[in-house]
Formats: structure tokens, C-alpha cells, sequence
């Protein structure tokens, strides 16, 4: 079994590998007569582009999408939609080392094992390349949905968090960490560039919000809804964490301050916290679902690290190249793309269900 693709219902399959010619994703199970052109899909792919500031890798790759079928008209016919973008900018030379030895934390030595043989050009399918056609396919998802909004955005780099009282929404998309703390993102800005200077890199958390998810979306034992959550973002390139809610926090709290209370409201139960994370049971309660997401530092750096060459004898490795110093900051759009899918697929399978 491959595992390439995603869904149920709404189902994604990806294909394609960092330095190859194209990378491409199918979706089906999209629904006949929406709306859908590549002007739909573009916005958010510019928000996981490479090379737009100092911050992220300097690799030049515009990301344009072209839809190649399952839409006529403007409108999806029901069938597969198959999406591809083309790779213009790989310098497969900067792997060259990378081909005798394996990189640490990378899947080097995992492919190796399981598959006997791997492509070292910027790791080939393990690189989080591969996740453009996730944050494709998931505008596709969010089109499904338009009364739900999802964003998400960089909580912490490299252990140093937001203020909270400092959040505001307007400084997200105004500025290159996906931040929306000003102060923060200042101190962002120089932690980034002294482990750029040091040949390290840094880690990131990323906390995400999906409003207007009505309750009763989900299942109570086999496909609950954080949990399908919880593997989609665990299935992101670089992901060690996610959390749901309160996530590890609820096992330091008492049982009365961990429950959303509920009052009687005009159209059901006014939640008086959201502790839960807007899921209970496995199953959306129609409050705010809430959950945060941690990413390694980058693994590809340039400080020498002990490692093996294939043919198993000791050596060091220093990675060069273009390389991201916190993948995590462009993590942000791929974790509203994989929340989407899920919730595409569960909004699918509820009405399938349920009507």
C-alpha cells in the first residue's frame, strides 16, 4: 500500500517529489456545480511560497496551479480534479552529499530502510515541497464550506511565545511569521537571523481556529473528529505535536475547571468555555475548534552533525543549500489546509449519514 492518499469522502491523492519535473494532487469526491478556477486556489498557495523573505528558504518556485480537469465552465462536474504545479527552480547539485549520507532528523535512513533505495534531491517525496498540494487541495475543501473560517497562525519560534493581550488578527498577513503579535514578530526577526548566522535553525508552534463548524460533525468512536484532526497535522512534514483544546494542560486541571459549562440560550447551549476545543466525543459542538501544532527545527543546517554514510561507516554532515531556518513559519497555511480537509470530509460523511 502507497498511503498517498487522504479522505474519505472528500478524498486528495499527492504525487510528485521535490526536484522532479511537477508536483500534482487529485482530488475526488468534490461535490458538482461549485465554483472553482485556479484565481480560487492561488491566495493561499502565496502564503506557503518560498522565497518571499530572508526568513524561509530562498528557493524561487511561483507555485502556479493549473486545473486539468473535473471543472467545466467554471464549475466542478463531479469528477476527479486533477491539479499540477511545475518545479522551475531545483539545484539538485546542493544534494550531493546528502546522496552518500544521511541527514539526522531527516527520513533519510527511514527510506532507506523500508525501501531499500531513496532520491536525496531535497528528499525527494519527504519533502515538505509536497505539501503546495495539500494547501491546494484544501482551498478546494474550504469552497465546500463557506460558512466555516479557518486561520491559523505562528504562536511561538524557538520557545519564545506571543503575548496574548498583544493579539490582534490584522497583523497576521502583515508580516513574514504569520504573527499576531507586532513586539513579537520584531523578536522573531533576530532570533531567526542568529540561528541563520550559527548554521542552526528553530522550531515553531502553530495555533488554529475553525469558526462556524455546526455541532453533530464527527463520530463518537472510529473517525472522532479531533482524532482525524490530530493525524492530519501529525502528518505534516516536521510535525512532533498537536494538541486540541487545552490538549496537555487538561491533565493539571480539576474536573470543574476543565468542563465547558452550558447555559440555555435562544438556539441551544450558550458554552461558558471551550476547554474542549470545540469537540466533545469526537463530535463538533458547534463552538470554535481550537487546536495547536508544534513543528522540529529545520534539520537540514549547516553545523556539523556525527551521522552514517550508507555504507554504514562514521562521519559528519553539514547540510548547505537552500533551506528553511523555521519551516514552521510557512507551516501555518498547511495546517489551515489539512484542518479543511478534515473538515470537508466530515462535513460529507454527516450529511451522508445524517442528511
Amino acid at each position: 500500500m502507497s498511503h498517498n492518499s487522504f479522505g474519505h469522502l472528500f478524498r486528495v491523492t499527492t504525487w510528485g517529489e521535490s526536484h522532479g519535473p511537477a508536483i500534482g494532487a487529485v482530488v475526488d469526491g468534490c461535490p458538482p456545480g461549485i465554483a472553482l478556477s485556479e484565481a480560487d486556489i492561488q491566495p493561499f498557495l502565496e502564503k506557503r511560497r518560498p522565497g518571499q523573505s530572508r526568513y524561509t528558504t530562498q528557493r524561487q518556485e511561483p507555485d502556479a496551479v493549473r486545473i486539468l480537469s473535473g471543472v467545466y465552465e467554471g464549475q466542478t462536474t463531479g469528477t476527479p480534479i486533477s491539479l499540477v504545479i511545475d518545479n522551475v527552480d531545483q539545484r539538485s547539485k546542493d544534494y550531493a552529499g546528502v546522496a552518500q549520507a544521511y541527514r539526522p532528523g531527516h527520513a533519510d535512513y527511514a527510506y532507506d530502510a523500508k525501501y531499500g533505495r531513496r532520491d536525496p534531491r531535497g528528499g525527494g517525496r519527504s519533502s515538505a515541497r509536497e505539501t503546495a498540494m495539500r494547501v491546494a487541495a484544501g482551498a478546494i475543501a474550504r469552497k465546500l464550506m463557506p460558512a466555516v473560517s479557518i486561520r491559523a497562525w505562528v504562536e511561538a519560534i524557538g520557545g519564545d511565545a506571543i503575548d496574548p493581550a498583544h493579539f490582534d488578527g490584522d497583523e497576521i498577513d502583515s508580516n513574514p511569521f504569520f504573527c499576531p503579535d507586532a513586539v513579537a514578530a520584531v523578536r522573531w526577526a533576530g532570533l531567526i537571523d542568529a540561528a541563520r548566522k550559527a548554521g542552526s535553525s528553530l522550531g515553531a508552534v502553530i495555533a488554529c481556529e475553525a469558526v462556524g463548524v455546526p455541532a453533530g460533525w464527527g463520530a463518537p468512536i472510529y473517525a472522532k473528529l479531533d482524532a482525524e484532526l490530530a493525524a492530519a497535522c501529525m502528518g505534516i512534514n516536521a510535525v512532533k505535536g498537536v494538541e486540541i483544546g487545552d490538549g496537555f494542560a487538561a491533565a493539571a486541571a480539576r474536573g470543574e475547571d476543565n468542563a465547558d459549562a452550558m447555559r440555555p440560550g435562544a438556539g441551544g447551549p450558550v458554552f461558558l468555555a471551550n476547554h474542549a476545543g470545540g469537540i466533545a466525543g469526537g463530535i463538533s459542538t458547534g463552538q470554535p475548534i481550537r487546536l495547536r501544532v508544534a513543528f522540529k527545527p529545520t534539520s537540514s543546517i549547516l553545523t556539523p552533525v556525527e551521522t552514517i554514510t550508507r555504507a554504514g561507516d562514521a562521519t559528519e554532515i553539514s547540510t548547505s543549500g537552500r533551506h528553511d531556518p523555521c519551516v514552521g513559519i510557512r507551516g501555518a497555511p498547511v495546517v489551515e489546509a489539512m484542518v479543511a480537509l478534515v473538515l470537508a470530509d466530515h462535513m460529507l460523511r454527516h450529511r451522508g449519514q445524517c442528511g
